[in-house]
């Protein structure tokens, strides 16, 4: 059984070095994989520095905003209210629809679209190389673009949340990319998509099921057959676990065992009250698997952002993060 001791320099390391946005898949343990977080952990970094502001990006990454009227429902011939769907646009480099100049769009994630235009500078890099616009449409039911007047009504219940799919996410995509196309006479102009995660998965879709509409996609870090009874529902715990063990098997081993030691000292007489002091937390636990859901999370963010290069995309990291919290609690 791991000492609790060996485990807390790691957890420190975890806590100066990433911040974790939003809740993600939980990271593989055994004896907890059972358990999920309704709760958004979030760490200081000791490689913190400031972050762009909104308008800094802008300068940097060029974009207007426009909103196009979307069909709430595209598969049915119900009488339904219609949304604004905000999209971003750049033209600077386009080359035009007399040169079939092609159009770069981005699948948009689960969140608001700007985070993730000032997030994928690749696409941005390449656009001018290509004579290319760059289109960024929104992901209904995030950011600005948003059902039934408010997040408030659109999340209220079953029947409103209802629409929230990515069959009616394509064809938003797909109806306001043709519908811009005629506006702009740019029939003839091809249409390439890009998306990463589950934005991947979307440009990989949409490329399947709209052929007629795009010519290709490049979906990057994209799980598009992560489904059960396809793909097991380890591959993803086995690839952080991997991570942290192609960087330090000791740094590995000492997590993997935590999660009994956890256990064992959160059933003690004032165990969760020895736990809250060990990991300084602001608030006494009420139970162990709220600190192993704030663990997972940590461990699960940490592979999915271990870039070779320093990125602001989750919060300010340095590259290959995994590394420096590995050998940084080797140090302690």
């Amino acid at each position: 059984m791991a000492d609790l001791s060996l485990l807390f320099p790691i957890i420190i390391l975890i806590i100066t070095s990433t911040t974790i946005i939003f809740t993600p898949p939980t990271l593989a343990s055994q004896q907890l994989n059972h358990l999920s977080s309704n709760r958004a952990p979030r760490f200081l970094s000791k490689h913190s520095y400031s972050i762009k502001t909104q308008q800094e990006e802008q300068q940097r990454y060029k974009y207007e905003s426009k909103y196009f009227y979307q069909q709430l429902d595209h598969f049915s011939f119900l009488n339904l209210p219609k949304f604004s769907q905000r999209y971003l646009i750049n033209t600077d480099h386009w080359a035009g629809p007399e040169l079939r100049g092609p159009i770069f769009l981005y699948c948009g994630n689960e969140g608001d679209i700007e985070w993730f235009a000032v997030n994928t500078g690749f696409v941005w890099e390449i656009a001018p190389l290509f004579g290319a616009m760059v289109l960024f449409p929104e992901h209904r039911y995030y950011g600005e673009s948003v059902p039934f007047g408010s997040r408030e009504e659109a999340y209220k219940n079953a029947s409103t949340f209802s629409y929230l799919t990515a069959e009616q996410a394509l064809a938003d995509f797909a109806v306001l990319i043709t519908d811009l196309k005629r506006n702009l006479s740019a029939q003839a102009c091809p249409v390439v998509l890009f998306g990463g995660s589950y934005g991947g998965m979307l440009a990989a879709w949409m490329r399947l099921k709209y052929p007629h509409v795009a010519i290709g996609a490049l979906a990057s870090s994209a799980p598009i057959l992560q489904f059960e009874d396809i793909v097991p529902p380890e591959t993803f715990y086995n690839l952080v676990s991997n991570d942290f063990k192609r960087e330090s098997t000791s740094c590995f081993n000492t997590i993997k065992e935590s999660w009994d030691a956890l256990l064992s000292e959160g059933l003690k007489k004032n165990g969760l009250v020895q736990l809250t002091k060990t990991f300084h937390l602001c608030r006494e636990l009420k139970s162990t698997e709220d600190l192993a859901d704030w663990l997972d999370s940590a461990y699960s963010y940490l592979a999915m952002v271990d870039y070779p290069y320093p990125s602001a995309f989750m919060m300010p990291l340095p590259g290959y993060p995994i590394r420096e919290v590995s050998n940084d609690s080797l140090l302690i």
